[in-house]
């Protein structure tokens, strides 16, 4: 490699850069293999409205989509989907295979989530995540599943299963604290039943950004100084919360056993104020044993000028002092955490039924092509 950038630095501060992002002609065009190569990029990530943009903009899939229903011309869009979306996240992961071995399979991963429908249903989402994880058939292929209250028990189940989980639409460190507990219930499960806990990896995914574009305009004028910072705050108390767990009594049998941790992994880090640092959620959040999932333009971003230097575990005092004062502030957190799921739930779910609109009109458009050529 050349000089390191920013990027590959994280790496060395023992955090993991994934990229927030995946389509067709990335994989392609070889520009994955190229930001493994040159970035040390470690992982992907993908959730439906990055599936919605990439399938619904221009015709890059319809090549794919013809294939599909030349085998299959009855199949609905749902399924549709999942075979456009299967095929990239397979050649993803075989793209990703070597940082996963290189890593003794810590890195590596690319992640599909289950279907947004199935975010308030728990048998559903089991089904639909072990269905994934068969058809997939890639030991580095990550399963998303939403933090929601039905999607706990289903974290647990699939855990205890082994397949490996990356846990999405976390916002508070009281929900976060349900999920570690899941995680480690689901390993002690195996344990009990004499089989095999190492080889299992998960993240939970704690969302950043948006919690600030829900805080910000709750806060006065009289405590404007808190801007920008509660979502930093926020993302600490997590940490320390991962430390207390991981590095305590509670989890030492099973890392005994062989069991990795469950890293978090810091999502929505895409800095959505202009007036913060287009990097702000990157460079504030660097710690070891932790992830970052970067969408396209921060990645590029903090190539060009990131500032990498661990900050995680500074101030951490001061992020406790800064959560409690926020009711004196105004701003109940729990209640914008809340929200925040049910507004994630929901404008997955419509970039899913906006996909799935769009998938229907393609192969329509296609069928009809195929019809009049004869």
């Amino acid at each position: 490699m050349s000089t390191a950038n920013p990027l590959q630095r994280l790496n060395a501060l023992g955090q993991s850069i994934w990229y927030d992002n995946i389509h067709r002609d990335m994989l392609d065009s070889g520009t994955l293999e190229q930001l493994v190569r040159e970035d040390d990029l470690r992982g992907i990530t993908s959730n439906p409205t990055i599936f919605d943009k990439a399938i619904s903009s221009g015709d890059q899939y319809d090549q794919a989509i013809a294939r599909v229903l030349r085998d299959q011309p009855d199949i609905n869009a749902a399924e549709l989907f999942n075979h456009l979306a299967v095929a990239d996240i397979r050649d993803a992961a075989d793209v990703m295979r070597p940082v996963y071995e290189r890593t003794g399979q810590q890195d590596g991963y690319v992640s599909i989530e289950v279907s947004p429908r199935l975010a308030h249903d728990t048998e559903g989402t089991v089904e639909e995540a072990r269905r994934l994880h068969a058809w997939l058939d890639r030991p580095n292929v990550m399963i998303k599943v939403p933090a929601t209250r039905e999607g706990i028990p289903a974290i647990e189940t699939l855990i205890s299963e082994g397949i490996s989980i990356n846990v999405t639409l976390l916002f508070s460190v009281e929900r976060y604290r349900k999920v570690v507990d899941a995680f480690i219930a689901g390993l002690q499960d195996r344990a009990r039943r004499g089989l095999s806990v190492s080889g299992i990896s998960s993240v939970a995914s704690f969302f950043v950004s948006r919690v600030d574009s829900a805080v910000d305009p709750q806060l006065s004028r009289s405590h404007a100084d808190k801007q920008g910072k509660v979502a930093i705050a926020n993302a600490k108390l997590a940490y320390r919360h991962f430390l207390g767990v991981f590095d305590g009594e509670r989890f030492r049998q099973l890392r005994e056993l062989g069991a990795q941790e469950q890293r978090l992994l810091w999502a929505s880090t895409g800095t959505k104020n202009p007036a913060y640092s287009d990097v702000l959620y990157v460079d504030s959040l660097i710690g070891e044993r932790t992830v970052n999932t970067v969408p396209p333009a921060t990645y590029e971003a903090y190539r060009d000028h990131g500032d990498p230097a661990v900050r995680l575990t500074e101030d951490l005092d001061a992020a406790v002092a800064l959560i409690q004062a926020l009711p004196e502030a105004g701003v109940q957190l729990a209640d914008i955490t809340d929200q925040l799921e049910v507004d994630g739930v929901k404008a997955f779910a419509d970039s899913f039924d906006n996909l799935l609109a769009g998938l229907e009109r393609k192969a329509g458009a296609i069928a009809r092509d195929r019809r009049a050529a004869g």
